[in-house]
């Protein structure tokens, strides 16, 4: 039995959400350089976390793409939101850098959620043959 959808999805956003954002919050304003400081592997477990709702809930590629995805941008909109109550003269560019994690984010759930959801599709067409 099908796992529902939502049941699904916010897990795995909140595990990806925190695979980019805990090293990027503990990492000291002055050495981030972004997209350099997102490409390793976290968004190996970005994609993952979209290939699993795609897969196990049949949320179907758009869905756990889109949610899955913004899930690197949230990460990093949390760690702006948080450095300008702090001091708000920090993050002056901010939309510059959540412009530069869509692509590397959106990118690696792009592949996760088209590996997730083949393997539904290939099964689903081969039960309604």
């Amino acid at each position: 039995m099908a796992a529902k959808s939502r049941d699904v999805l916010i897990p795995c956003f909140l595990v990806a959400f925190l695979a980019v954002g805990l090293p990027y919050w503990l990492t000291p304003l002055k050495q981030l350089a972004l997209p350099d400081a997102i490409l390793d592997a976290r968004l190996v477990v970005v994609a993952v976390m979209a290939a699993v709702p795609a897969f196990l809930s049949g949320a179907g590629f758009w869905l756990s793409w889109l949610v899955i995805g913004a899930s690197v941008p949230a990460a990093i909109f949390a760690r702006v939101a948080y450095d300008v109550i702090l001091d708000p003269g920090t993050h002056n560019l901010w939309p510059f850098e959540i412009a530069l994690v869509l692509a590397p984010g959106f990118g690696s759930a792009f592949l996760g959620a088209l590996v997730g959801g083949l393997p539904g599709r290939l099964l689903f067409v081969r039960k309604s043959a």
